[in-house]
């Protein structure tokens, strides 16, 4: 039994404080803002640092406790226990990088940092299990929007690291400590259920317009800030305007709620009185059983025939006892989706897509240095837009297209992943003055995978445990990093910088390897892998068509009919 908030105000309200949640969770991405220290103040090994960097994606990915425990506990409970573990976590991190405690062993530094970002896990499936449950029947925009920003966190962090705190990762380590749980703490009220919309309106569809359009605006504004301040010396009282500004511009998502309530309507969407909003709460659970079938989807299994009702009343009456295995479409156990080939089928291209990706990211300052870029500033925002458009744009498009041409969303995870396969090649060959736009283009197909995994796991496995499956898909990201990155570019790039300095191994060194030899091999791999990706993609959109030419063929969101999967 959870409370669940009436009226047409508040999953708005949720919303707005749901995007500062999902910048929060963000926090995993700043690992290249302060791995160079770990590297240089503890002088690790490259090797030693992928293998952080492989601690870094695991604490952000695994989140089966989370998944469960979205079915078990409130929102608020959930950001809770996200941000003590962010407080734990980079505090430890920062007692290291600070020389505040000296000689603190590897192993606790890799155990905090997956407990740091493991808060991301926690962050995340709070906001996104609830706004999904909140807009049941715009899923694909929500999860668009949601880790757009989240894709946008990046940058967001990286433009207070280079203003606010002057290019300084002890105090990065520390507004990480203190910040995320201050900010989780104030939002907790705000991130709740709520009675999900039963079908979408113009006006809601409006909203969403302006939300993705606000988050476009920010997008460009960091990255046009976070560029001018690197290459330009300006003044302090610029740069901090420059923070706040974007402190502004991210609160764009609350003037809906905003105006709901200064434009209050007399008749609610639904058709009931009201006045846009009611300060009255339920207790009852989330997930009705009385909910129409034909726009919530996946929220309840029924039929209309009269054989079936007939059925239902004599299984209440307990004269029959019926099972059946349910439909793509509709809600799934955890043991009954994970014997869908269906569902394996997505897990590898998701892993293919992300694994390859974050293995850039996590070395993405020592591919700079390598191919002759000392300040990767720069890198990491492009890459961080690139990131968020990618996931909002990957939301909207795909949106798009199943609703008017019932075209699978997976259909753009193929064509991003054959975009990777020449990405891939492109950083292969270190053409000169390629750098910048390859990894942007990256960033996009990179965001794209995350877009498109959250609604199509909802829409062929339900959202009842959508938390769990979301949570699993998930362990695609830390599984690659480990393969990719712990094990294949660490490596081999720490071979060939011992072969330029004559070394016989680099354990307890810090020195880099320079040139494009450093990752060429790794980048030939990647691009392979993306190959097989695209392979399975192909495969997986060809058997999921008529599960999506069935769910969408009134060119919204429905329960699948009376047939056979």
């Amino acid at each position: 039994m959870v409370t669940v908030k009436e009226g047409t105000r508040p999953p708005w309200v949720g919303l707005g404080a749901a995007v500062w949640v999902q910048i929060a969770a963000g926090n995993a991405y700043n690992f290249p803002l302060y791995s160079h220290s770990l590297k240089s103040v503890l002088g690790f090994s490259q090797r030693q640092l992928t293998m952080l960097g492989v601690a870094n994606d695991i604490g952000e990915n695994v989140g089966l406790v989370p998944g469960i425990a979205s079915n078990k506990l409130p929102p608020w409970m959930i950001l809770s226990i996200g941000a003590f573990a962010c407080f734990f976590g980079y505090g430890v991190l920062w007692l290291a990088v600070s020389r505040t405690v000296l000689s603190l062993p590897y192993w606790l530094l890799w155990i905090a940092l997956c407990v740091a970002t493991n808060s991301s896990a926690w962050l995340t499936t709070a906001v996104l299990v609830t706004n999904m449950r909140n807009f049941p029947v715009s899923r694909g925009t929500v999860a668009g929007i949601l880790k757009g920003y989240g894709g946008l966190s990046a940058a967001v962090f990286t433009e207070v690291y280079s203003v606010l705190l002057r290019n300084s990762s002890s105090k990065l380590l520390l507004f990480l400590t203190l910040g995320v749980p201050l900010l989780c703490f104030v939002m907790m009220y705000f991130v709740r259920p709520c009675t999900p919309a039963t079908r979408e309106e113009s006006t809601e569809r409006g909203h969403f317009l302006f939300i993705q359009a606000a988050s476009v605006v920010v997008g460009l504004y960091v990255l046009t800030t976070t560029i001018l301040d690197d290459s330009f010396s300006l003044s302090a009282p610029i740069t901090y305007s420059f923070v706040i500004i974007m402190v502004v511009l991210l609160m764009a998502p609350l003037a809906i709620p905003l105006k709901m309530t200064l434009y209050r309507k007399r008749v609610g969407s639904s058709g009931n009185l009201n006045n846009g909003d009611s300060n009255a709460d339920e207790t009852e659970p989330l997930l009705k059983s009385s909910m129409s079938t034909a726009s919530l989807g996946s929220f309840r299994e029924g039929n209309d025939s009269s054989s079936d009702i007939a059925m239902l009343l004599a299984v209440g009456e307990g004269a029959v006892k019926r099972k059946r295995r349910p439909k793509r479409g509709e809600d799934f156990k955890f043991t009954e989706a994970v014997i869908k080939a269906d569902f394996w089928l997505l897990f590898l291209v998701y892993f293919v897509g992300v694994g390859t990706g974050v293995t850039v990211l996590n070395n993405l300052a020592q591919i700079g240095i390598a191919q002759g870029t000392h300040d990767t500033t720069i890198l990491l925002s492009l890459f961080s837009f690139g990131n968020f458009v990618g996931r909002l744009g990957g939301g909207v498009v795909s949106e798009h297209f199943v609703k008017t041409r019932t075209i699978p969303r997976t259909f753009w995870m193929t064509c991003t992943q054959i975009i990777m396969i020449f990405i891939y090649l492109l950083f292969a060959s270190a053409i000169s003055g390629t750098l910048y736009a390859a990894t942007a283009l990256l960033g996009i197909c990179y965001g794209v995978q995350f877009s498109i995994m959250i609604p199509t796991v909802s829409e062929l496995f339900g959202l009842r445990h959508f938390g769990i499956f979301y949570n699993f898909m998930s362990l695609g990201n830390p599984l690659g990093a480990f393969l990719f990155s712990g094990l294949l570019a660490g490596y081999l790039y720490d071979n060939e910088a011992a072969k330029q300095h004559g070394l016989n191994h680099l354990y307890g060194t810090n020195v880099s390897c320079l040139g494009p030899d450093c990752f060429r091999v790794t980048f030939l791999v990647l691009a392979g892998v993306c190959g097989v990706g695209t392979i399975l993609s192909v495969i997986l959109s060809t058997r999921i068509k008529p599960v999506y030419e069935m769910l969408y063929a009134g060119g919204s969101f429905r329960l699948p009919q009376n047939t056979n999967n």
